[in-house]
């Protein structure tokens, strides 16, 4: 089943904690997330589009050994495949975490797309069980809801293992412990619905355009995708434990057809990306009255672009924004009505924006209040 909407905190739920949640409460680190929380910038509109990949692995860690195969070496070969075909476009700018057989910290993965201002991060993986089992997955960051997707966070997580200093770089984090899961999940929720908007395509082209059985997207406690501030996707391209699978993997043909795929869904979301930056507001101005006054509510401002998404703006809707500079000033609703205004600026600072106030406009160049009670006789 293909996960949607916001992460949802229903400790109740978790199979896998303890059942003291104080105990959880207590500790520093939780705190620790959830201030750090409040920094997360949001994704920026560029000239270029920037998307940062990131192949799995890498050095003395070589990831899983289904069949004899090395899931580093397929994961870079992926990588640089699907690179290469974004950089095709002219609009994409790509960049790697590593472009050759090194080990790179997951921490350093993450700070690499956070310089780099990425509006989408893409990690690339394979997979292994103690079965035969097939198929494509892909990942966003969240609670997992079954042991199975707890045991794939818990491989790829104790990479940690081999870093230096990694108890203090993490801060106590325990790939091991579904208890540390929590902490996790608090930076990226805010991106959480472009994610799997990403993830959905990737999925969705994997089971269309190369036929692949649909493992779905899912949520696990992955660091690695923890410390971006951006969308970001874990890609499980196969099992390299399934026979069959793996030699598709660790062949040419398979490596090129799954690296021309993901590129083919990373260039729908970004055409996906850019139309909601695009999307006008829906206000109505008479071009013909030359008194074209009118009020709107100044709810946030910023330097990185917010898609006129609801769940951008703690569920309001009716929504513009402009652009002064490289700054960007964000509406809620439009009125001539100077009571009106009133009673939109109440409810948008219900909703949590403390800070809102009501602007005017002429022409959509900003006056003051006063001037706009003026040319409308209040």
């Amino acid at each position: 089943m293909i996960l949607i909407g916001k992460i949802t905190y229903n400790f109740e739920r978790l199979i896998f904690m303890n059942n003291n949640l104080n105990n959880l409460l207590r500790k520093p680190l939780f705190f620790f997330f959830i201030f750090i929380s409040n920094i997360i910038y949001s994704q920026s509109i560029n000239d270029s589009f920037t998307v940062v990949l990131d192949a799995g692995h890498g050095g003395k860690d070589p990831g899983n050994r289904g069949n004899g195969y090395y899931e580093k070496n397929i994961a870079l070969s992926i990588a640089l495949q699907v690179g290469a075909e974004l950089e095709k476009q002219g609009d994409i700018n790509v960049i790697y975490t590593r472009k050759k057989d090194v080990f790179v910290d997951l921490f350093k993965r993450a700070e690499i797309a956070n310089k780099a201002k990425a509006d989408l991060f893409i990690s690339i993986h394979c997979d292994a069980h103690n079965s035969n089992a097939y198929g494509a997955g892909t990942f966003v960051l969240g609670l997992h809801a079954n042991q199975r997707n707890f045991e794939i966070a818990k491989k790829e997580n104790s990479v940690i293992f081999k870093e230096e200093n990694y108890e203090q770089k993490y801060g106590g984090f325990n790939p091991n412990s579904p208890e540390s899961v929590i902490s996790l999940v608090l930076m990226q929720e805010e991106y959480l619905d472009q994610s799997i908007k990403a993830a959905n395509l990737i999925q969705d082209f994997f089971v269309k355009n190369l036929k692949r059985k649909n493992r779905t997207v899912k949520q696990a406690g992955f660091i690695v995708l923890k410390y971006t501030y951006m969308p970001s996707v874990l890609v499980e391209t196969g099992f390299l434990t399934n026979k069959n699978e793996g030699k598709y993997l660790n062949s040419k043909k398979g490596q090129l057809e799954m690296s021309s795929t993901i590129a083919d869904a990373i260039k729908k979301y970004k055409t996906t990306i850019t139309e909601s930056f695009t999307e006008l507001s829906s206000e109505i101005i008479d071009e013909n009255d030359s008194n074209n006054t009118y009020l709107k509510i100044q709810i946030s401002s910023g330097s990185k672009f917010l898609p006129l998404k609801s769940y951008n703006f703690k569920g309001l809707d009716q929504l513009s924004y402009l652009k002064n500079g490289k700054n960007y000033k964000y509406f809620y609703q439009y009125t001539t009505d100077y009571n009106e205004a009133k009673k939109f600026l109440v409810e948008a600072k219900k909703s949590g924006f403390n800070d809102a106030v009501i602007v005017a406009f002429n022409n959509e160049n900003r006056i003051s209040i006063d001037d706009f009670l003026n040319m409308n006789s209040y």
